[in-house]
């Protein structure tokens, strides 16, 4: 299995080739490969491997789960180079560390695991057959490295799955011009009718025209050009001042929300002298999302979020979905059971997942993996993939909130440690400072610190026999009191120094029901032994989030089982374990605007 789709389609152009497929491939346990030079010679590559897929994985056909710190990787490919075009090497993603080599001759190197990267090769390329060699380098017993929910060892247990190494997203080529595009941010703002067009040339495009055309459901909207004498230029376009858009331009008829996940397309053209020398199409959403009085607001309209976990893992290609397909079919299935959207946790997932959130109208957050413990050279790394995350991610518009940190993850002493509150803080105001438009929880579940969404974690429901603790759970989930008060556990709502300031809860982790289908062992929460004890499971903890009169959203743990864990409302391939219809039913028993009725009476 290949995975042959446009691996990044907010900025596609026609210029390109997949290099997935076979690769050769070795490990080196012994780090000799620098020194014997193995990326001047296929004498140690005595393996293949179906790339983006990692080793660990049964789709790249190594399908190996002991431990190997360093992989390396070869292939050969045709590629002419031409006079005046640039040839880019795009890597999806490469976990942990990787340098690469083209021609024997070395290009770069890419520090962190899960965002995107590219090298200029131009000046590598040779006349004939060309060769790319990578070595990845990931370290299963560096607590610095933000790692999320991959194990440091070999089998996979409790709430950690199967360890990733090396290429686990699409490689490919892709030809520009000497003077092209070099990125594209869309900023809306919906109050205004108007979105912020940010365009990055090199200087060998500056003198250039960019002309640009945005169009809705095949309607040209507006289409104007401008001279580029800046690296980086910037155009305020009017959206809604089309005749389409004036006579319900308070009705926010064309905003982008998971119900309604209206898009904008766009045409970006450079010329020289009349000629075009690159073109990129992309798309955007008019899209605001902003806190006020306690409430989340999406367009300007309270909104009820009903999200549910994903861990983004797949039983045959773990971190890398088996297909495209894969993608759509998650979103699909979430949405008929009746959620809006999703929180991907400890994960920053493929352009494609979120072309697809975009697409289908999914909610997202936005969240990367942690690491085990804080140190200064831990935070830098998670600092520096946030600002990767952010650039790649910017405008998808079904992103609606940043995830930085989890249950104190990587923050151990984050409720009487000062510095690692500054970190929590800083880290904050720092996404803050990449993007106005998204939201940020400064720690997801607990001991949070400068947040705009009051995140909790509960799963002290206990077993329907347990009467007294489901009445516990369900009265503390009723008023801002009770979930601020008494949290569940031995962790405290806020770290020291830090209080409540009326940001709208949400309870983002919660249910984990375990049910077994299929023979497969493992755990849950809880437990149920049949469908029917299951939806009565289900339907009892979601009576008692829909009863709060505090909460402004949930995210229901989870979409489906990973490894051991069997607590999914799906099977860990993604067959649904009971009634969706049954699901969706329970999730429709309150609608939005009863809730918002209710919450504004507390």
């Amino acid at each position: 299995m290949m995975r042959v789709e446009y691996p990044r389609p907010q900025f596609r152009r026609e210029s390109f080739l997949i290099l997935n497929g076979e690769w050769s491939f070795a490990f080196d346990d012994e780090n000799s490969g620098l020194e014997e030079s193995w990326y001047e010679h296929s004498k140690a590559f005595h393996q293949t491997i179906q790339v983006p897929f990692v080793y660990q994985a049964s789709l790249s056909g190594i399908d190996d789960r002991s431990v190997h710190d360093i992989v390396w990787y070869q292939k050969g490919f045709d590629w002419e180079k031409r006079k005046n075009k640039k040839t880019l090497l795009h890597f999806g993603a490469v976990d942990y560390q990787a340098d690469v080599y083209v021609n024997d001759r070395y290009v770069g190197q890419h520090i962190g695991g899960h965002t995107s990267f590219s090298f200029d090769i131009t000046n590598f390329l040779v006349d004939g057959q060309q060769s790319i060699t990578v070595r990845a380098w990931d370290p299963h017993d560096d607590e610095t490295i933000p790692r999320g929910k991959q194990f440091w060892e070999a089998e996979s247990r409790g709430i950690w799955y199967t360890n990733s190494t090396g290429i686990w997203q699409t490689v490919w080529l892709e030809e520009v011009d000497t003077r092209h595009i070099e990125k594209v941010a869309f900023t809306p703002n919906l109050d205004e009718g108007s979105v912020l067009l940010s365009v990055t040339v090199p200087k060998q495009a500056l003198g250039s025209v960019l002309r640009y055309k945005i169009s809705f459901k095949d309607t040209v909207i507006v289409e104007d050009q401008t001279t580029l004498l800046s690296p980086c230029t910037k155009r305020s376009v009017d959206i809604y001042n089309h005749k389409i858009f004036r006579t319900n331009f308070h009705d926010h008829g064309w905003t982008w929300s998971p119900e309604h996940p209206n898009l904008f397309d766009v045409s970006l053209e450079l010329l020289v002298d009349g000629e075009v020398t690159d073109c990129v199409e992309s798309y955007f959403g008019m899209r605001k999302i902003h806190v006020e009085n306690g409430m989340i607001f999406l367009n300007n309209q309270p909104y009820y979020q009903k999200l549910i976990l994903d861990q983004g893992y797949w039983p045959e290609g773990l971190l890398t979905a088996p297909s495209d397909a894969a993608f759509i079919k998650d979103i699909q299935l979430a949405k008929e059971m009746g959620f809006n959207g999703c929180r991907k946790h400890q994960k920053v997932e493929d352009p494609r997942y979120l072309y697809w959130a975009d697409k289908l109208g999914f909610i997202v957050w936005g969240e990367c993996a942690s690491a085990p413990v804080y140190t200064s050279d831990a935070a830098a790394r998670l600092t520096q993939e946030w600002v990767e995350i952010i650039e790649r991610d910017y405008n998808h518009p079904s992103i609606v909130t940043w995830v930085p940190l989890n249950e104190s993850w990587g923050i151990p002493d984050i409720h009487l440690n000062t510095q690692q509150q500054s970190f929590s803080r800083s880290i904050y105001h720092y996404l803050h400072a990449l993007d106005t438009t998204r939201l940020v929880i400064s720690n997801d579940g607990w001991e949070m610190t400068e947040t705009d969404i009051c995140a909790i974690h509960n799963y002290s429901h206990g077993e329907k026999e347990e009467v007294k603790k489901y009445r516990y759970f369900k009265d503390s989930l009723a008023d801002v009191e009770g979930l601020i008060q008494h949290p569940p556990g031995k962790w405290a709502t806020f770290a020291k120094g830090f209080a409540y300031q009326n940001q709208p809860i949400l309870l983002t982790e919660f249910g984990g029901i375990g049910y077994e289908i299929g023979g497969q062992t493992g755990w849950g929460y809880t437990s149920a032994g049949n469908e029917a004890e299951f939806l009565d499971d289900y339907g009892r903890i979601m009576d008692a989030i829909y009863s709060s009169r505090a909460l402004w959203g949930y995210c229901y743990t989870q979409l489906a089982d990973v490894e051991q864990e069997i607590n999914g409302l799906l099977t860990y391939d993604r067959q649904p374990k009971v009634s969706l219809e049954a699901i969706k039913e329970i999730n429709d028993q309150y609608h939005p605007e009863r809730i918002f009725i209710g919450n504004q009476q507390k």
